[in-house]
């Protein structure tokens, strides 16, 4: 990127009043410098079969490029017009819960060829009429694309197809594999292949939703194609991954393989929406950024975020600038926010844009102004930030699909997925400010890392669990967690002692696992209350093969099992942890790991949160965040500038952060 994108949606189609003038005059003035457009809108550029009106895209592409504001659009495609669903009923998506009823977006069903009939007759007809544009710098193709649970006619067959061609034609393969024996499930002929929707085999449920996500990379990269014989050199390809919603973006999206659907793009984009006013942590602006520069190991932008929200959203003083540097300090080269203006109608009515309902300016308004003047002013400094994490975690869909049909636990005790076991990791590293970033069970480059965290990787192929056996011989520092290396890829659990594999490295087996009752942790560098030392949720009943006994269980019954051990292994260093264990414990786990694999720990803890990088120009950089209502001071290291309020600060000078206020130190050299 030449600089930072600054800006929002922009959906012209719904104002209630003609004010685009206005809006652009009010742009300018926040520092907008780039609007997203018409990704919403299929039933307003094509009334109806054939007949097609791009005029609103046209007057906004009129209008941002005299005023020198640049345009994304949008292929339309995630939100079908009546007119299709009224002639071809049959493109809404069948699920488990049967077809569909019109009314929602993302009911349709994306391998349907009626539908891509159509979806790609738009796509084409809106490149014709903004690709050439001097505006329009990229493309954002569809708008956080899941599979939306198809699985009708065509579907089921395409995913037969695609297991005959993974097991070669051969039944019985397939049934060994899955076992399919159980309740009489075999399957002997390809033509008696059931229906998936009813199965009660995980094995066969988790194939089944694998290739559902094939489904996603093969329409996005479908859509890419087309793009592609459109754009100009310079525009760039990009879709708004989003995350697995808890109220909010929490975790990995477990209907969408982010690895393989970012492949055919330029760069990748996210959308990242999280708590705000006293929940606003930074935990959820840190986690999505860090997971989508991962994608293409680079910089990405930021499509969608929050300017007010939901009421309950509605930032502080300070806060939105924060956001704002907090995407950049992931290494964002944009805040984009969704969206401009507030709805009048309509579901999203009170998902409120940067201007509320009567088009003033606000306070959110007046603080955007602020971000965006000095975005500009700096935008030479911060864009195209580049960062080296030395940390990784390891994060599988696999594993995720597979947790979602064998519980990790449901009980009066607690629950716990495999999204939790992945922000426990994530969110203790991130309250310690050790930055990282994430790998897949295909990543070439888990050797680049010298500590990989792996959160419950219960279902996974031989040949991964090989590989980090040998990361750690050739000298890795692995961190494993409980309910990983159970089941091979096809969620078949290892009939030989757990954990399969990896207890080469791990030096540590068991064979019993059960909820904790009353039981704490013991050991030499776990002290604390006996709150911090509670087992939560889950616990295995560890017994070391080799491996040192760092924590072992408070309890009657089980006090000769190990929780938590470590094994030296080649060169390296591998980590158990059988337990959830509390924050407080968790946080001396991973700083004896960061120990162990030489790396250095940050003076400073969350609140305020320190983020690092390199910029073009070649100087380091330092993002120190505030993320509490308190003035923070901090000492400044190195000495350097800090480029907001320009002042030179030397080797330790103290820097006051405002409540939730911001400092960018660049290194003196």
């Amino acid at each position: 990127m030449e600089h930072l994108l600054y800006g929002a949606a922009y959906y012209e189609e719904y104002l209630p009043v003609d004010r685009l003038e206005k809006d652009v005059e009010m742009m300018k003035k926040a520092g907008i410098n780039v609007v997203r457009i018409a990704e919403s809108t299929w039933s307003t550029c094509e009334p109806q079969d054939g007949v097609f009106d791009f005029s609103h895209v046209e007057r906004v592409l009129d209008a941002m490029e005299a005023a020198g504001i640049s345009v994304i659009v949008g292929t339309p495609t995630y939100a079908v017009p009546t007119w299709m669903v009224k002639s071809y009923p049959e493109i809404l998506a069948e699920t488990k819960h049967g077809r569909g009823i019109y009314g929602p977006r993302q009911i349709m069903d994306i391998t349907h060829p009626v539908y891509l009939f159509y979806a790609e007759r738009v796509i084409r007809k809106l490149m014709e009429h903004t690709a050439h544009r001097a505006c329009v710098i990229g493309f954002q193709v569809d708008n956080e694309t899941k599979y939306y649970g198809t699985a009708g006619k065509n579907v089921q067959e395409g995913f037969v197809k695609y297991l005959r061609e993974k097991f070669h034609d051969d039944l019985g393969a397939l049934n060994r594999a899955f076992g399919l024996d159980y309740w009489s499930n075999r399957i002997n002929a390809w033509e008696d292949f059931p229906d998936v929707r009813g199965t009660i085999n995980g094995s066969l449920g988790a194939e089944f939703e694998k290739y559902q996500r094939t489904l996603v990379d093969r329409f996005l990269a479908w859509q890419a194609g087309i793009v592609e014989e459109y754009r100009r050199p310079g525009q760039f390809i990009t879709h708004n991954f989003d995350f697995e919603w808890r109220d909010h973006s929490f975790g990995v999206q477990p209907s969408v393989n982010h690895f393989h659907a970012a492949r055919p793009l330029t760069i990748a984009g996210v959308d990242i929406y999280h708590p705000s006013q006293s929940r606003l942590t930074g935990r959820e602006l840190a986690f999505g950024g860090d997971m989508t520069r991962s994608l293409k190991g680079g910089n990405y932008l930021v499509i969608e975020t929050e300017a007010q929200g939901f009421p309950q959203w509605t930032p502080y003083p300070g806060q939105l600038r924060l956001q704002a540097y907090s995407h950049l300090a992931s290494g964002s080269n944009s805040v984009m926010y969704w969206h401009w203006h507030s709805l009048h109608n309509a579901c999203e009515t009170y998902w409120k844009g940067i201007l509320s309902h009567d088009f003033q300016e606000n306070a959110v308004y007046r603080e955007a102004m602020q971000i965006g003047q000095e975005f500009a002013k700096h935008s030479d400094r911060l864009v195209n930030l580049k960062k080296e994490n030395r940390i990784a975690i390891l994060v599988s869909n696999e594993a995720l699909t597979a947790l979602e049909w064998f519980p990790i636990a449901g009980t009066p005790v607690g629950s716990v997925r495999y999204n939790d076991v992945v922000r426990w990791l994530y969110d203790g590293l991130y309250r310690l400010n050790l930055e990282c970033d994430f790998v897949y069970p295909d990543s070439e480059n888990l050797e680049d890392y010298d500590w990989i965290l792996v959160p419950a990787l219960y279902a996974a192929p031989e040949a991964l669990l090989r590989r980090l056996n040998r990361y750690v011989e050739n000298g890795g520092q692995l961190l494993v967690t409980f309910k990983s290396a159970f089941a091979d890829e096809n969620v078949k659990v290892s009939h030989e002692l757990q954990p399969h594999i990896l207890k080469d490295c791990l030096g540590v087996v068991y064979q019993q696992f059960t909820y904790p009752e009353n039981v704490l942790l013991s050991g030499e560098i776990f002290g604390g209350s006996e709150e911090e030392r509670q087992a939560e949720v889950f616990m295995e009943l560890l017994q070391p093969q080799g491996a040192a006994v760092l924590a072992s269980y408070e309890h009657p019954a089980w006090s000769g099992y190990a929780a938590v051990t470590e094994h030296t292994f080649g060169k390296g260093t591998a980590l158990y942890v059988g337990c959830k264990t509390s924050d407080a414990v968790l946080d001396k786990i991973l700083l004896r790991c960061a120990a162990n694999a030489g790396i250095s720990l940050e003076e400073n803890r969350w609140p305020v949160t320190v983020r690092k990088g390199v910029n073009q120009k070649g100087e380091k950089i330092r993002y120190y965040l505030n993320y509490s209502p308190e003035v923070q001071r901090v000492p400044a290291h190195p000495a350097g500038e800090e480029i907001l309020e320009e002042k030179q600060y030397r080797e330790d000078e103290t820097m006051e952060l405002q409540p939730w206020g911001v400092a960018i130190l660049i290194e003196t050299t």
